[in-house]
């Protein structure tokens, strides 16, 4: 790894920053509102406390204005990778957090 990108490491304050999309549409096209963003949020929030990974250096789980994939949501996206990922219930949010998060591999099957 150079210097450089060894520096870059350093600056991040987050190891993985995840945003939730949550925005709602008023005009009846798919949202991510409307397929259950707020119970998904709280879920991945909560699970990120319960295994201690939050907090600088580790996770930061944020509520998201529209990330323009709503036709493809329930959408959450992973930074610093830019993985963009869609999801239906807990059990997908947990694969998302086992195997990403703290496992490091992409979870090919929930990826857009």
């Amino acid at each position: 790894m150079s210097d450089k990108n060894e520096q870059y490491q350093n600056d991040q304050y987050y190891e993985h920053h995840v945003f939730i999309c949550m925005n709602q549409r008023e005009d009846g096209r798919p949202c991510c509102a409307d397929r259950g963003a707020q119970a998904a949020q709280e879920h991945a929030k909560r699970r990120i406390k319960e295994l201690n990974l939050n907090g600088q250096g580790k996770v930061r789980i944020n509520k998201s204005g529209c990330l323009d994939r709503c036709e493809e949501g329930p959408v959450l996206v992973v930074y610093p990778q830019g993985t963009w990922y869609t999801y239906v219930d807990n059990e997908d949010i947990d694969e998302i957090i086992d195997e990403h998060l703290v496992g490091g591999k992409v979870v090919a099957r929930l990826k857009i």
